[in-house]
């Protein structure tokens, strides 16, 4: 698909499985086996199984966000997330930094949504200050 939305269908299976997981109720382990007695189609070509080439940058960062929103949905298991990971970067030719950025989640059936905070695919933690200041010419405020 033309642009940089397009979800490796590494990406899309990824947000599959994250969704089973947490709609299970128990833990799991997280290896394809998981996958065996779910039936998955994804045209290829699409935007979440693009064609060698394509550009996929925005797939992992959006798109991986918002199967997990539709997942979610169609289960009735919880309110959509704010649907990007809100990341930053900045760099040079000589190296970059990029980091997501906490945004919010949404509410369930027995519990409300919350702001300022990592969810689904973005379940990262920040790089500490300090570190950022160490190898790169920043100040965090």
């Amino acid at each position: 698909v033309v642009g940089n939305l397009n979800a490796p269908r590494a990406i899309t299976m990824s947000a599959i499985i994250y969704c089973l997981r947490c709609m299970v109720g128990y833990d799991i382990p997280l290896n394809q086996g998981c996958l065996v007695p779910i039936k998955t189609i994804i045209p290829e070509g699409s935007v979440l199984d693009p064609h060698p080439g394509a550009a996929v940058i925005g797939g992992n960062v959006l798109t991986s966000q918002r199967v997990v929103d539709v997942i979610f949905k169609a289960f009735s298991t919880c309110a959509a997330s704010q649907g990007c990971m809100n990341n930053i970067t900045f760099g040079s030719q000589d190296g970059g930094y990029y980091e997501t950025v906490g945004g919010g989640a949404g509410a369930g059936p027995n519990w409300t949504g919350r702001s300022g905070i990592h969810t689904h695919m973005t379940n990262t933690r920040i790089t500490d200050p300090e570190i950022v200041e160490l190898r790169y010419p920043v100040i965090v405020e």
